[in-house]
């Protein structure tokens, strides 16, 4: 097992990498605060693992909520469904929300255990990859809106993070893949060496080497806790890590939560940040292109939907997070493994990015 920590003064906390962590109950002990304990799953993931947490917990009263799975129930609706379960059993301040699931049950427990009661313990126990190097980590909590995705949300940090990297042999390989945009997405930020490591290992990751996926999630996490310690609640460098959301959170708006997978919209959009990074003269062609391999490997699509304008991009991109003071700003590339939050830039390269033929350029790159 590996231990990284989140360096947040007096809400700092582990982050435990592993294989089969779930079946260590003295991991979940020291985090849990008192005699109450309500476990927020779902019922793709609860069949595989629920029945084993709740053993670990034999010694707390434990309420279970199981939502239905999929970022289209990430809604106020949803998001009442485990409120009722907490007044149902009369949970107390002093009770332990656990989230037992990918982002969307994350980001959702979470979020309502900074709201319950005005703010109980929490600890995440992702089962996806991409919530094991990105969404668990940070204490962003949050639902989605009809306009706009994760727009309603708070600052939470969890208590632990126990990542089981066993939980990963049940995820399909169409989530697996999700989730290496986020690893991806390290190495393109801040850790160029890292994006060697993942052409090298590309084909063991999705072979699912447990030995090659912990070192995957392990520098990730370090990555994504460095960052998080120099700036919680993204005023500043955090931003960076939202490369390639900003496009990829209009195609998931636009084509309906869920349709296309997070990482999915993320490794997309990212092409269209690349594409506007090679475009102001900050990366070469060999350095999109590279990435753009990348990309492809780990079985991500590289071309935005073609049936989304540039038009469609700039109405759900006018309500991104990023927005400050009517300006959009964007993460951009200025060499990889160097990010940039900038509004600065001519209107005109993002429109020419916008609109774009992906289609030809990936014709042109396969050639």
């Amino acid at each position: 097992m590996q231990t990284i920590h989140v360096d947040l003064a007096e809400r700092s906390y582990p982050i435990y990498i592993g294989a089969d962590l779930l079946a260590r109950a003295d991991l979940l002990a020291a985090h849990i605060a008192g005699r109450q304990v309500a476990i927020i799953t779902n019922e793709t993931v609860a069949p595989f693992y629920l029945a084993g947490l709740e053993r670990l917990l034999a010694g707390s009263s434990v309420t279970t909520v199981i939502l239905p799975d999929g970022e289209r129930f990430k809604t106020w609706e949803t998001l009442q469904l485990i409120f009722d379960g907490l007044l149902g059993a009369r949970h107390d301040r002093g009770t332990t929300v656990i989230a037992l699931g990918g982002g969307v049950i994350g980001d959702m427990a979470g979020f309502a255990a900074a709201c319950y009661q005005r703010g109980v313990n929490f600890i995440q126990v992702p089962t996806t990859l991409l919530s094991q190097v990105d969404s668990s980590v940070g204490g962003k909590t949050g639902i989605n809106h009809p306009l706009g995705k994760n727009m309603i949300g708070a600052f939470y940090q969890p208590q632990a993070v126990l990542i089981d990297t066993a939980t990963l042999l049940t995820l399909p390989a169409r989530e697996l893949s999700a989730g290496l945009a986020e690893v991806i997405k390290y190495g393109l930020i801040c850790d160029e060496p890292f994006l060697t490591w993942l052409e090298e290992h590309m084909s063991a990751l999705r072979a699912l080497d447990q030995v090659v996926l912990a070192q995957a999630i392990e520098r990730s996490c370090a990555a994504k806790a460095r960052v998080v310690a120099t700036d919680e609640r993204e005023s500043g460098v955090r931003a960076t890590l939202n490369l390639g959301h900003t496009f990829g959170h209009a195609i998931e708006t636009h084509q309906g939560y869920g349709n296309w997978l997070h990482g999915e919209a993320v490794a997309a959009g990212t092409v269209m940040a690349l594409d506007m990074s090679e475009r102001l003269g900050w990366i070469t062609t060999a350095e999109r292109e590279r990435v753009v391999r990348l990309f492809i490997s780990a079985g991500l699509p590289v071309v935005p939907p073609q049936d989304m304008t540039a038009e469609d991009f700039m109405e759900h991109m006018a309500v991104d997070k990023k927005v400050m003071n009517g300006k959009l700003r964007l993460v951009l590339l200025q060499g990889l493994g160097e990010a940039v939050v900038t509004g600065d830039f001519p209107r005109e390269i993002l429109d020419a990015t916008l609109s774009a033929d992906y289609a030809a350029q990936l014709a042109l790159l396969k050639n």
